[in-house]
């Protein structure tokens, strides 16, 4: 069992960002800010899948999971905040948030479904999260050094996701999820996530007055398919989870224990999960 500890960040997001506060680069700005825009939607329908999932258990089973649960929602009722106040900002500057309303009518489409359907939708999003942060994570470069608080953000979000990857998936397994849900649920996730962070990415640019300039997909090969690059380093990854005898576990971790423990001065532990 993981000791999943809700913690406090360090960092001012009641400042306004900068338009291209990722390097200066348009591209990576705009996948980033495409990312958060998702995340308040996103981390409410995780939490609920989770606190759904636990209370589907017997009694028996809910006090082997209860500790990692209750790390788990406070974790992501944090990124949910720090989140929302970042979309502020990009709201302020005249970008238009499509993909969370966009999921949110789409959440409506497992109401009164087995807890199941929705733990294994978590699960798959989880493990893009998982290996999106654990790339992040080893390539911090990507985030600049224009803006470190934002870096600093991400970062600690990354942390925290590779930190609690497992939970909707061990609960999934706990109320008898089956290989074949998983992967069916895993092939839709995959098309919404690809399609909603590119149509939301694309919005971002077309706002921002950069979307058909040549420097901007440029960069946006370079980041996505280059050498090191988002997509070309996680595919195998991606390719993991159709695995029968997959687990988030098999995946390392390191580098979000590594960073937590470098950069223990960005942020508070405010909480633990109950003894």
């Amino acid at each position: 069992m993981t000791e999943l500890v809700v913690r406090r960040l360090l960092v001012d997001m009641q400042a306004p960002l900068p338009r291209h506060w990722c390097a200066g680069d348009a591209f990576r700005t705009a996948f980033m800010n495409a990312l958060s825009m998702s995340f308040p939607v996103g981390e409410q329908f995780f939490i609920d899948a989770v606190r759904d999932g636990l209370k589907a258990l017997p009694p028996d089973k809910q006090v082997r999971f209860a500790q990692e649960v209750q790390g788990f929602i406070g974790q992501e009722a944090t990124h949910r905040r720090l989140h929302a106040l970042y979309n502020d900002h990009l709201e302020h500057q005249g970008l238009v948030n499509a993909w969370g309303p966009r999921a949110l009518r789409r959440r409506k489409m497992l109401d009164g479904l087995d807890a199941r359907h929705a733990l294994a939708a978590t699960a798959a999003y989880e493990h893009f999260t998982a290996i999106l942060a654990d790339w992040l994570l080893r390539h911090p470069e990507a985030l600049g050094d224009q803006e470190p608080r934002v870096a600093t953000l991400w970062l600690w979000h990354a942390s925290e996701e590779s930190e609690h990857k497992c939970v909707a998936f061990d609960l999934y397994e706990a109320l008898g999820g089956n290989l074949a849900w998983r992967l069916k649920w895993f092939r839709r996730i995959t098309f919404f996530f690809l399609t909603d962070a590119l149509r939301q990415t694309v919005s971002n640019l077309r706002r921002d007055g950069t979307l058909w300039q040549v420097a901007t997909w440029r960069s946006g090969l370079s980041f996505l398919f280059g050498p090191g690059g988002l997509v070309r380093e996680t595919l195998p990854a991606w390719r993991a989870y159709k695995r029968a005898d997959f687990h988030p576990n098999q995946q390392d971790s390191q580098a979000a224990s590594d960073w937590l423990d470098r950069h223990s001065d960005q942020y508070q532990r405010v909480a633990r999960p109950a003894a």
